[in-house]
């Protein structure tokens, strides 16, 4: 009988547990005299409490669930109305310790951004490339910590630069320079541009900041880019030939030569054997290139090596593929195939093609034709042509990047060594089943890994 009402206590609501106790307690009453005079007050006094505390129990039981579900509600709608990043102005995400600083905060007395370009150059010989990546050392982690130093950006702005809407017009790779790099970012008024660069490395320098439009990106609003690639002469040297890059001079025909080459690729053709891990039918492989040409050569002053520059203007290029289009050129030049394998190398079958050194690559301009003509005549947003800058531009490419790569080059024979092993290369197509690189990886695809990997 008692088993029973602490089975309906706790297993049963309160108002259940009331009835069955009533219930037993008429069913008690029914008994002979004899039975109920058998059970005496210690009995009865144990039976009460017994009740009583299963109730008690019952009802805590519910109070806590009933609290556990009023707080967890709480703690969802804070977590909704805290900043997301999306929305424009900040809210207050946890209360300050001082409560007077919600009560006297004063909208005016925030640093008012605006968005704006920073025009930049680089040597990137001794970095992993422009984007940030953590444990490397890279030319957007020296840039970000010295705006930090210099209050051009806040803490969250360093942790997280897409708060402050960073945005790179192209991803230069390991080892790649920039003699124009433009980064589009939402920044303070009177900013000290020379204070900043003493805050950076002599192979980082900013040129010049300028006001843009609200919605201006430094990467989906670029026309074009040019590119160039600083290489020895000797690289165009006859296989057979044996040539010291001291003394090796190119003939007017085999810079013909090389220019007849280079412009096969003009126009828009399909790069998929040009870069990695992409088919032929993924339509980002199609890529238009406005220009491409071999400058005449040159010999650097202190050096007795002649060098020659190939420029390349195109509308966006992918991973790796300005140096696999000179390197393809090279191997032609020198007679290891025929140029036939370009015609082949845009069709469907794969080919290997190979990657030339990446010293001598340089991303040597950022075009915003279409950004001017709307808004560079409205006298109100400054044209993106960087004339003024000019002078500045070519005195560190002069000093850092021009002599860096002829002096890195014949310092390690990056080229020469290459050259070397060029021969070893096959230019057959390859089998559909045989591991390379254009074989496709499982990963999440994003406007970054799409375009201006060079």
């Amino acid at each position: 009988m008692f088993s029973l009402f602490r089975r309906a206590a706790v297993g049963l609501d309160f108002n259940r547990a009331s009835i069955v106790a009533q219930r037993c307690t008429r069913q008690l009453c029914t008994l002979p005299l004899q039975s109920q005079s058998s059970l005496d007050d210690g009995v009865r006094q144990r039976f009460t409490a017994e009740l009583a505390a299963a109730v008690e129990a019952k009802l805590a039981a519910k109070k806590l669930e009933a609290q556990k579900r009023m707080e967890s509600r709480k703690n969802k709608q804070e977590a909704q109305q805290r900043y997301n990043g999306a929305v424009k102005r900040r809210k207050w995400e946890d209360p300050p310790e001082d409560p007077e600083a919600v009560k006297n905060f004063d909208p005016a007395s925030r640093v008012k951004r605006r968005k704006s370009i920073i025009l930049l150059g680089y040597s990137g010989v001794n970095y992993y490339g422009m984007q940030r990546n953590p444990g490397t050392k890279t030319i957007e982690e020296d840039l970000l910590r010295a705006m930090l130093k210099q209050n051009w950006i806040n803490d969250e702005g360093f942790r997280q630069p897409q708060q402050i809407q960073f945005q790179r017009a192209a991803r230069t790779d390991k080892g790649v320079s920039a003699a124009v790099q433009v980064v589009s970012i939402k920044l303070p008024d009177n900013l000290d541009i020379e204070a900043l660069n003493s805050e950076l490395p002599e192979d980082i320098r900013v040129y010049a900041v300028k006001r843009v439009t609200k919605g201006f990106n430094s990467k989906t609003n670029c026309d074009a880019r040019t590119y160039t690639y600083t290489l020895p002469t000797i690289a165009f040297a006859p296989r057979e030939e044996k040539v010291d890059i001291q003394t090796y001079r190119l003939p007017d025909e085999r810079l013909k030569r090389a220019n007849e080459v280079l412009a096969m690729y003009v126009g828009t053709k399909n790069f998929h054997n040009f870069t990695s891990r992409k088919e032929f039918l993924d339509p980002s492989v199609k890529r238009f290139i406005m220009s491409f040409e071999c400058e005449p050569p040159f010999v650097p002053d202190g050096s007795t090596a002649e060098f020659a520059t190939i420029k390349i203007k195109g509308q966006s290029f992918m991973l790796h593929q300005i140096r696999k289009m000179v390197g393809l050129t090279i191997a032609i030049v020198r007679g290891l195939t025929d140029s036939d394998i370009i015609e082949k190398a845009f069709g469907q079958e794969r080919y290997g093609i190979p990657t030339a050194p990446g010293l001598g690559l340089v991303l040597s301009r950022i075009h915003y034709d279409k950004y001017n003509k709307r808004y560079g005549e409205d006298g109100c947003h400054e044209t993106l042509e960087f004339e003024k800058e000019e002078p500045m531009i070519q005195e560190f490419f002069k000093r850092h990047i021009a002599s860096t790569i002829v002096e890195t080059e014949l310092k390690t024979n990056s080229m020469v060594e290459w050259l070397e092993k060029l021969p070893l290369h096959s230019y057959d197509p390859r089998d559909e089943n045989e591991p390379s690189e254009w074989k496709a990886r499982n990963r999440k695809a994003s406007d970054d890994n799409e375009d201006d990997d060079e």
